[in-house]
């Protein structure tokens, strides 16, 4: 793991490349995740690698090892594409493949309209139609964060949360402030601006990411991918998803874009 600077910040990240040709894929996490439970346990990064891409994965602010901060201000998915941004720039990388799991993935959506040029193709795990219409109720889930007893939490989303974020040892605090501002929705002209390739998969027994079909509906190059009998959490580590994600960083190498 090596670390850079950005905004206040101190950022966790890890760069595997397998060769000095190897395209770059940016990973970004999804909420409550690190780097390591969202790509590098789920097989994503050895993925990635044995297919002959060079794999980037950050902790996004608040999370994992990246330092955190307990202001709502902090976590804007403006502020957090920027420091996806950053970190290209720390690696010296013009353009990159960026794919995203969940609120990762609307980071990824936020850096693709800020950046366009940083951003080749784009890959949206696990959030679909949720990008623009929104994902639910989340206030449950600051609370059962905050909860001084999980026992006392009986929200079944938030308990689940809560769940994920004691599993991964998060900073409970930080993670109540980034729910606050994390989810900013984009507008369908928004969406619509993305011109990337892109590929939008979620499962199929997914209650949080809204549909595939209607998001990749709203934008002008993408293409939607139903991950059989997943849900938000178990999608990640999907193996149809691996090969599905493989085949279509292959199907648009850097260089023909």
């Amino acid at each position: 793991m090596q670390f850079f600077s950005h905004d206040g910040f101190d950022f966790a990240y890890i760069d595997q490349q397998p060769s000095p040709e190897a395209e770059p894929v940016l990973l970004i996490h999804g909420f409550a995740s690190t780097h390591m439970v969202n790509w590098v346990s789920p097989g994503w990064v050895k993925t990635l690698t044995d297919a002959g891409y060079r794999a980037i994965a950050l902790d996004n602010r608040g999370h994992g090892s990246t330092s955190k901060s307990y202001d709502t201000a902090d976590y804007t998915p403006q502020k957090m594409a920027g420091d996806a941004a950053a970190l290209l720039g720390h690696l010296g990388i013009s353009r990159a493949h960026v794919m995203g799991y969940s609120m990762g993935a609307r980071i990824a959506a936020f850096l693709a309209l800020a950046e366009p040029q940083l951003v080749a193709t784009l890959i949206f795990g696990g959030l679909g139609s949720g990008m623009v219409d929104g994902v639910g109720d989340w206030d449950p889930i600051a609370s059962a964060l905050l909860a001084e007893d999980a026992a006392s939490v009986t929200h079944p989303r938030g308990k689940a949360f809560r769940a994920f974020a004691d599993q991964t040892k998060s900073d409970r605090r930080a993670l109540a402030a980034c729910i606050a501002t994390s989810r900013a929705d984009l507008t369908e002209a928004e969406v619509a601006r993305i011109t990337q390739p892109t590929l939008v998969a979620v499962g199929t027994n997914d209650d949080i990411g809204g549909s595939p079909d209607e998001l990749a509906g709203l934008m002008p190059n993408a293409e939607s991918f139903a991950i059989e009998g997943r849900d938000h959490m178990l999608a990640v580590g999907d193996r149809s998803f691996k090969q599905r994600a493989v085949e279509f960083l292959k199907e648009h190498p850097i260089n023909h874009l």
